[in-house]
């Protein structure tokens, strides 16, 4: 048994939301590029996301979403059983018809198993997954100072399609 694709991306949808969602409403094509998730994919989640009450939409310029609910309150099982990602360890899908005669011999046990894997999933809130992605970021300066490397890097060595722009707002002429 094992998490699907479906389950996994749109928790790493929903921590992103939730790490931005202070600067307003976050867009979906954002959280594809930084999380390398397609759009189409996102929109599909994000739709069920939205029918189960987890996110909001808000249209327009500046538009995109945010969580419907505080993040203490929304848990890592509600968002995986929002967007139908089945979490079942039997065979049978819990229904006790293993084999022909009945349950198998192991049914009670990947039952047990279900139970605690959504025990723990229900346990787990998204603001402890946003607070373990800040401590994370705060560990890891190094990476910061690459990404400012990358920025100079691009501004001194611009592609053929930017043109500098001088601090009055007017092009500058181009070095070829």
């Amino acid at each position: 048994m094992r998490l699907t694709t479906k389950g996994r991306f749109a928790v790493t949808a929903m921590i992103d939301l939730a790490m931005r969602q202070h600067q307003g409403p976050v867009t979906l094509a954002g959280i594809s590029q930084r999380q390398k998730i397609s759009l189409s994919y996102l929109e599909q989640l994000f739709g069920k996301l939205r029918r189960h009450e987890l996110v909001e939409s808000t249209r327009g310029p500046g538009g995109g979403y945010s969580l419907a609910r505080s993040m203490k309150d929304i848990t890592v099982s509600d968002v995986i059983f929002a967007v139908d990602e089945p979490l079942d360890a039997t065979l049978c899908g819990g229904k006790a018809n293993c084999q022909e005669e009945g349950q198998c011999m192991t049914h009670e046990l990947w039952s047990n198993l279900n139970q605690r894997m959504i025990e723990y999933l229900d346990s787990v809130s998204l603001s402890e997954l946003v607070e373990q992605q800040r401590l994370r970021a705060s560990e890891q300066p190094a990476k910061e100072v690459s990404a400012i490397r990358e920025h100079r890097a691009a501004l001194e060595f611009p592609t053929s399609t930017l043109q500098p722009i001088r601090v009055d707002g007017t092009r500058a002429n181009r070095i070829t």
